[in-house]
């Protein structure tokens, strides 16, 4: 395995702009540290870290200069996969009764996005939109586009988060596939290092163009042992086995009654959430009817229209939106695409106002058996 410096990284980013990628990573602004246009790794939030708890996130400097010291935040990167709002087409009229019509999406990347530091967590996200989106009997080709042509830089975990459960989902924190490479990043007294492990043809070839030097034993170890402090910082956990039948039996408990007295309806955790992929669609003309854009937008089933059918919304009350929430995320998703919903990212936890955890209301629930084996989000067991 070889292992790269901070000169070897800012390599990586000129490789990967002159083969033609848009780079986009973990930046700092407006006080959380969101995804965005990089251009080297002076971009990146060095030296800052997180602190999450229900309802409450911060960003703060932190005690050395690590790049990827922070956890996740409020983006995710299926921003960039599968865009809050998308422009289907346009139509537009050339004289009183003609029109013609234009189907080039408004958001198509004029270059290939390479996605920087991407936790094991949002990797697992990913490939659970690649089910969805992309091997099902339906396509979204827009969704395809982009994944196809993106190049994936992981950054594995050597720290957890207040609210990160991904060790008790299967999905972190150490990256298993899903890259094209992987980086372990060690920051110590003397040293700013990054074990670098490529999974894919195209990875390889990129690793091939950076300086490096062998990964010795001691990096080897380092490594190891920064990714195990991570899994045993989890400030979370969630027993998954069971959990399709926990909550496939519990459709009419009165704990959804407590959380419809707590539950804003206000959609953050669905907005939030990196595989939530709902979507509704508008139609929008312009005041003199010269044109008209039929435009694709995220949305969410906390709203009262998401259910609508003649007559009214199937979900009216609260209580029954998050219980169905819940319960796609966890029990029927598994029916449709054989795996779980949840990564463990806990940023639905996070950004929820009012401070909802979805890890204890599994518990409120009665949790599932520890005596079975722990589902992934693969679908396997572990």
């Amino acid at each position: 395995m070889p292992t790269i410096d901070r000169g070897g990284l800012n390599v990586l980013f000129e490789v990967l702009r002159a083969r033609g990628y848009h780079l986009i990573g973990p930046v700092l602004r407006d006080g959380a540290v969101v995804y965005d246009t990089v251009h080297d790794p002076a971009d990146l939030p060095a030296g800052w870290r997180d602190e999450q708890e229900a309802g409450s996130y911060r960003a703060l400097p932190g005690d050395d200069a690590r790049l990827f010291g922070t956890t996740v935040g409020p983006t995710s990167w299926k921003a960039f996969l599968h865009p809050p709002a998308l422009r289907l087409w346009r139509a537009q009229r050339t004289g009183e009764q003609g029109f013609v019509v234009d189907e080039t999406p408004n958001q198509d990347p004029e270059a290939p996005y390479a996605f920087i530091g991407v936790r094991p967590c949002d990797l697992s996200a990913i490939r659970i939109l690649d089910r969805v989106l992309m091997e099902g009997p339906f396509v979204d080709t827009h969704y395809q586009r982009r994944r196809e042509a993106s190049f994936v830089v992981a950054a594995n975990c050597t720290r957890a988060g207040a609210t990160c459960f991904c060790d008790s989902m299967g999905t972190g924190p150490a990256a298993e596939d899903g890259f094209d490479l992987a980086l372990t990043e060690l920051v110590d007294e003397g040293r700013h290092v990054f074990t670098v492990e490529a999974g894919s043809e195209r990875g390889r070839e990129v690793l091939a163009e950076l300086p490096h030097h062998e990964t010795s034993l001691e990096e080897h170890e380092a490594a190891r042992m920064a990714v195990d402090a991570a899994r045993d910082g989890m400030g979370r956990t969630m027993h998954t086995a069971g959990l399709r039948d926990l909550l496939a039996s519990n459709r009419e408990h009165p704990h959804w009654d407590d959380v419809a007295t707590r539950c804003m309806s206000c959609t953050n955790c669905t907005m939030v959430c990196p595989t939530c992929f709902c979507t509704t669609v508008e139609d929008v003309t312009d005041l003199e009817g010269r044109s008209a854009d039929r435009v694709r937008r995220w949305d969410s089933c906390f709203t009262m229209g998401f259910s609508y059918v003649h007559g009214g919304s199937v979900r009216s009350s609260i209580g029954a939106r998050y219980r169905q929430w819940i319960t796609h995320k966890l029990s029927t998703w598994q029916d449709q695409f054989g795996s779980l919903g949840c990564v463990g990212c806990g940023r639905c936890i996070t950004w929820c106002p009012v401070g909802i955890d979805i890890t204890e209301e599994v518990r409120a629930l009665g949790e599932p058996r520890r005596d079975e084996p722990i589902g992934r989000t693969t679908g396997k067991e572990r």
